[in-house]
């Protein structure tokens, strides 16, 4: 797989690259945050397709998530997002994104860097761009797609343009995961019992669902979209979000010091630094995975040529994929991981003293090995939710909870497995 990044210049014109003299392209366009199910369906459809029509198969990225520009812009003046700021709702980073994107067995990824000057361009210029440029023959498109100005570039809309021109041919990839109603002002709410949460509607008539979407103010979203996946990762409802996903939620950070509280009780934990990449899940307690990825300097050094972005009107630079030998790490069996009991909070039975009330994620890894991770990159994957963050009246009550959170981790990540 070859991944190219590309910056619109000023005026939000994109340096698109030639890939071929003769060889024309099926292309998808989308964020694919989360890559769930049903942008699976979508990039396994196009490539399927290419193979088929022996063309490049090319999915066109874009990042940072529009929503993400729009929504900053809006409540800052028209600005939009420095390259610091965190987006906070992104479900999974570039680095993730493009791991599953080689996994599927994608010839190109072209990473675009989404800004207004680039979004006020017409789906027409857009697709126009894509035809002339990289040979564009086949679109691959989910329902739901949208793009363009005003996000006037539907499915309709394009099918039409296609028609009309007869120089490319839309495909509509069908999503058979239904729908699902979520709140309009969706927060997330940390469960208040023990165990994966239940779905509210679940056992309700007709009659009473209507009720319930009308308390809630809620609105009509496709199962398979990261709308949902993040409403059920709000209500720690792991399992639900990880059926939808098609794969494990997880996020990656480095580790670092922490106040060491874990060992002294006999818990030692790695404490992740923020920024986090990746969405994090309401506070709780969960059970999942701990995966070291290695040294974080070194896998920043492996992924540098595909997170720096080049010159706008520069050009562009295909670079061979790598991960880095992460998939080694990441695999099923692998040395390099550990089940893990994953706590993510503000610490309520310590911060009182420490006077800190930052929120933190911390894993305590179930090996009786000493691991050394200090300056590692890692990944937090999230098997199902055990408990709410609660205040412990005494250190030994404390281990007493932490040791039955170890033993329900066992469990759950030995049937996951």
């Amino acid at each position: 797989m070859n991944i190219i990044r590309l910056q619109p210049d000023i005026t939000g014109t994109v340096a698109w690259p030639t890939l071929s003299a003769s060889k024309k392209s099926v292309v998808t366009v989308g964020v694919f945050d989360g890559v769930h199910r049903g942008h699976q369906s979508v990039i396994k459809e196009t490539v399927r397709i290419a193979k088929r029509e022996k063309c490049f198969s090319v999915v066109i990225m874009f990042d940072p998530r529009p929503a993400f520009v729009h929504a900053y812009a809006a409540k800052n003046g028209g600005m939009e997002p420095t390259s610091d700021v965190q987006d906070t709702q992104k479900i999974t980073g570039v680095d993730e994104r493009l791991r599953m994107m080689n996994a599927l067995h994608v010839d190109y990824v072209l990473i675009v860097r989404y800004d207004l000057e680039f979004a006020a361009k017409s789906f027409r210029f857009f697709l126009g761009q894509l035809v002339g440029k990289l040979g564009m023959r086949t679109l691959v498109l989910g329902e739901d797609a949208r793009m363009g100005a005003n996000l006037e570039g539907t499915v309709e809309s394009i099918g039409r343009l296609a028609e009309g021109t007869g120089v490319f041919e839309l495909v509509v990839v069908p999503d058979h995961g239904g729908h699902v109603f979520v709140p309009q002002q969706a927060a997330p709410r940390m469960p208040e019992g023990r165990g994966e949460p239940n779905d509210p509607f679940e056992g309700l008539n007709k009659a009473e669902q209507r009720a319930l979407t009308k308390r809630l103010n809620s609105k009509k979203v496709r199962v398979l979209s990261s709308t949902n996946v993040r409403w059920l990762l709000g209500q720690g409802r792991i399992m639900a979000a990880n059926d939808v996903l098609g794969h494990t939620h997880g996020v990656e950070g480095t580790v670092v010091h922490g106040e060491e509280r874990g060992r002294t009780i006999g818990f030692p934990t790695a404490n992740v630094e923020t920024p986090i990449d990746g969405y994090l899940p309401v506070d709780g307690v969960y059970a999942g995975w701990l995966i070291d990825l290695g040294p974080a300097d070194e896998y920043d050094e492996s992924q540098r040529a595909y997170s720096e972005a080049p010159e706008a009107g520069a050009e562009p630079i295909s670079q061979q994929y790598t991960s880095g030998g992460v998939e080694n790490r990441l695999a099923e069996h692998s040395p390099y991981r550990w089940p893990a009991a994953i706590s993510i909070g503000r610490k309520p039975t310590f911060n009182e003293q420490s006077g800190h009330d930052e929120r933190v994620l911390e894993a305590y890894a179930l090996t009786d090995d000493w691991l050394e991770l200090y300056g590692h990159r890692v990944r937090c994957e999230f098997v199902g939710f055990l408990r709410p963050q609660i205040k412990f009246d005494s250190a030994d009550d404390l281990v007493a909870e932490l040791k039955r959170n170890a033993d329900e981790t066992r469990e759950l990540t030995s049937r996951a497995s």
